[in-house]
């Protein structure tokens, strides 16, 4: 009787819902008591579906894995629109419109062929989320910094040798991820970002982290794997909520003595440098868990790692010469994996 009552109750819902024609592929359609969200993903649609311009309640729509090239002027109907997403479609320009959607909290645009964005984007003042990954874009609209809502930025993939001076007016800004660019210089917006939780900048060619960090009081992670590295500003050891620093693959040849102030550090990557030596201060890293240090230039190792009591792995090799410590033993003991 329960299960009678539960279809007789969908039945009702789905013949109250206004009817779209998408021939033999029928998406995915939901209603619920906050939001009315439409999934066309997968669906092998060429052409933006013109139907769903009537649907002016909706507030969810997912158009991801088609072969769009084009959003018609006409979006601008769905003005309740929340949340869309046209990842991997074939998108070359956006309409002005898709800025008129005032609602708009995320937009999705990655994997498409864009290469670039109209300054109207600053009127999506609502946007939480704006995702353009593996596009063409070879700049930014100065207009992103007046996304005072923004909390994930991700720029992965593009032709990005810098950034906006305005970006730094991202005061929200959780997550940035500038990863697979042409970056050189560390972007000086950036320090602006005083609520940033998480930076992602591998794979650029980035030769330094400059003093403007300084102000990432809340930063816990910095990916800069895979760059031309070659100096830590003395800065780096004022980012007391650091847990991750992973600096894989740059030029290395010191560390300054302030990084000892990390003391909540638990992952500290620098294999593939060239590291000579360490700094005394690296002991008092007392929430350290993992310490890679392979295939650097290292000849001795300070004592003071004896003082890393939560050390769980410790990976030496590929460093010709390094004379190998008795004390390496005592880490042993306390239940260290070490590779050497």
């Amino acid at each position: 009787m329960v299960k009678l009552i539960f279809f007789v109750l969908i039945f009702a819902i789905l013949c109250t819902c206004p009817q779209i024609s998408y021939g033999e592929n029928m998406p995915s359609a939901v209603k619920t008591d906050s939001n009315y969200s439409l999934d066309l993903t997968g669906n092998q649609l060429i052409f933006f579906p013109t139907d769903l311009f009537n649907q002016i309640n909706l507030e969810e729509l997912w158009i991801d894995d088609n072969q769009i090239s084009e959003i018609p002027f006409e979006i601008v109907h769905l003005i309740n629109l929340k949340r869309l997403s046209a990842y991997k479609n074939r998108l070359t320009i956006l309409p002005a419109s898709i800025f008129k959607l005032a609602n708009l909290e995320r937009l999705n645009l990655s994997v498409n062929k864009l290469d670039s964005i109209s300054d109207d984007i600053g009127n999506l003042t609502r946007l939480q989320v704006l995702d353009v990954n593996h596009n063409h874009l070879s700049e930014l609209s100065e207009a992103i910094g007046n996304l005072k809502n923004l909390r994930f930025l991700y720029l992965a993939g593009n032709c990005l040798e810098s950034l906006p001076q305005p970006l730094e007016n991202l005061k929200k800004l959780a997550y940035l991820n500038i990863t697979h660019g042409n970056f050189k210089t560390f972007p000086e917006c950036i320090g602006g970002m005083e609520n940033l939780f998480e930076l992602r900048m591998y794979n650029n060619a980035i030769e330094s982290i400059p003093d403007c960090i300084v102000h990432l009081q809340k930063l816990r992670e910095i990916h800069a794997m895979n760059n031309r590295i070659c100096s830590l500003s003395h800065s780096i050891g004022n980012l007391t909520s650091l847990r991750k620093l992973m600096l894989e693959n740059n030029h290395l040849q010191t560390l300054p003595e302030s990084i000892g102030n990390l003391g909540n550090l638990t992952d500290l990557d620098l294999r593939g440098n060239k590291l000579n030596s360490l700094p005394e201060s690296i002991g008092n890293l007392k929430s350290l868990r993992f310490l890679d240090l392979r295939d650097n230039k290292l000849k001795s190792l300070p004592k003071s790692l004896l003082n890393l009591t939560h050390l769980e792995k410790l990976d030496v090799r590929l460093n010709k010469g390094l004379v190998i410590p008795e004390w390496f033993q005592e880490l042993e003991s306390r239940g260290c994996t070490i590779f050497y």
